[in-house]
């Protein structure tokens, strides 16, 4: 479930004017960038950390950084939902990596254990025309591909990492990624970055 990725490309028409709102100071702006951003951002959180919990923490640390920052975002270059939920990923990211998260993520738990967060949310964002695009090319991706890719993007693991992970061939990893993205590139055009 790529999710995040697919909501990515599908930006909302109106970013301009709520982020210049937010850059106004506007506290309802913010509120209307958490209804229109909140539940996907959770939803990336919690794949990322595996805890409901830990999640809600990070996804208000979320806002409340990009809040902070968003004087410095130029809404003309682009929309303001792939930059909060690259802050997101790194905030979970980051935990991940802190002594806590290390500790936290020796528990795991099956993703099936809670559905709920994500079906409402992936019927909301695959109306898009481009994440259909998305979801198509990534399912079109081996097994293998797709869990490099996965856990390149929500755990932020390096290759060598991936690699150990998976048990498999540091070389082995690389082609995998290279064939992923090349494949992405190929069925997307400019939509995945080389």
């Amino acid at each position: 479930m790529m999710i995040p990725l697919l909501m990515a490309v599908h930006a909302a028409e109106d970013d301009t004017s709520l982020v210049a709102r937010m850059q106004r100071r506007d506290p309802n702006a913010l509120a209307e960038l958490y209804d229109r951003y909140g539940r996907v951002t959770f939803s990336l959180i919690v794949r990322v950390v595996r805890d409901a919990g830990i999640a809600e923490d990070l996804v208000q640390e979320t806002f409340l950084r990009v809040w902070n920052r968003v004087h410095g975002f130029d809404a003309q270059k682009g929309s303001i939902g792939p930059w909060l939920l690259a802050v997101a990923r790194n905030r979970a990211i980051d935990y991940l990596r802190s002594a806590a998260g290390r500790q936290r993520q020796s528990r795991e738990f099956e993703e099936t254990d809670l559905p709920a967060l994500y079906c409402d949310m992936e019927k909301d964002i695959l109306s898009s025309h481009k994440a259909r695009r998305v979801k198509s090319a990534v399912e079109k991706l081996s097994p293998n591909q797709r869990h490099v890719i996965e856990l390149a993007y929500f755990e932020g693991l390096s290759q060598t990492e991936i690699a150990e992970r998976m048990g498999q061939p540091l070389g082995t990893v690389k082609t995998w990624v290279r064939a992923a993205l090349k494949n992405l590139r190929d069925e997307l055009g400019a939509v995945v970055p080389a």
